[in-house]
């Protein structure tokens, strides 16, 4: 396989995953961010752990889909994330349903 060869596969793959990524964003209501992972959920809760100089983040998230390329099942019943970097949890706006034309 040559390396442009690799190149288009790589294109590809992130371009059918931004697809999927289309298609289920209305399916749940939070967006979390943390250092490797990126995740649409419907439940997550995130805890503070630690004491002065040593606090990290205990996150865990229900009914998630996880934005990564290179995993062959996206959905996942049950997350649990702990990371002494930051963490960014967004609310979705809800959407309303809409008819067709």
């Amino acid at each position: 396989m040559s390396a442009e060869d690799l190149e288009k596969y790589e294109t590809e793959q992130e371009l059918s995953l931004y697809r999927e990524y289309r298609d289920v964003v209305g399916l749940f209501s939070h967006v979390v961010e943390t250092e490797r992972r990126f995740y649409l959920c419907n439940d997550v809760d995130v805890l503070v752990r630690g004491e002065g100089a040593e606090v990290f983040f205990d996150v865990r998230m229900n009914d998630a889909w996880v934005w990564d390329v290179y995993r062959p099942a996206r959905f996942v019943k049950n997350v649990r994330v702990i990371t002494f970097k930051d963490v960014n949890v967004e609310e979705l706006p809800a959407r309303e349903l809409e008819l067709p034309e």
